[in-house]
């Protein structure tokens, strides 16, 4: 979705703290519940987290089981299997 030359930020992220990075994924998701491409959602967390299994970890604990399924149920092609990577 995103090629390796975006930076996303990284660089300003690792510079926060573990609580700085959580609030920001907390407005994330709060982003996603009003409209927020769970793509977006997905690789902006593991861009602040800092690795796609923090990522994981952080969204797993925010999303609802039922918000995580209806997220995949409701993606087709890459974008559902960027989800399934990060919601299952």
């Amino acid at each position: 979705m995103f090629g390796t030359n975006d930076d996303l930020g990284a660089s300003v992220f690792k510079t926060w703290s573990n609580k700085q990075r959580r609030d920001e994924i907390v407005r994330l998701v709060a982003a996603y519940r009003s409209g927020l491409p769970v793509g977006i959602l997905c690789k902006m967390t593991e861009t602040i987290a800092g690795s796609r299994k923090s990522a994981r970890k952080h969204l797993l604990e925010l999303l609802t089981p039922e918000e995580r399924q209806a997220a995949i149920a409701k993606e087709s092609g890459g974008i559902q299997i960027l989800a399934k990577e990060f919601l299952s």
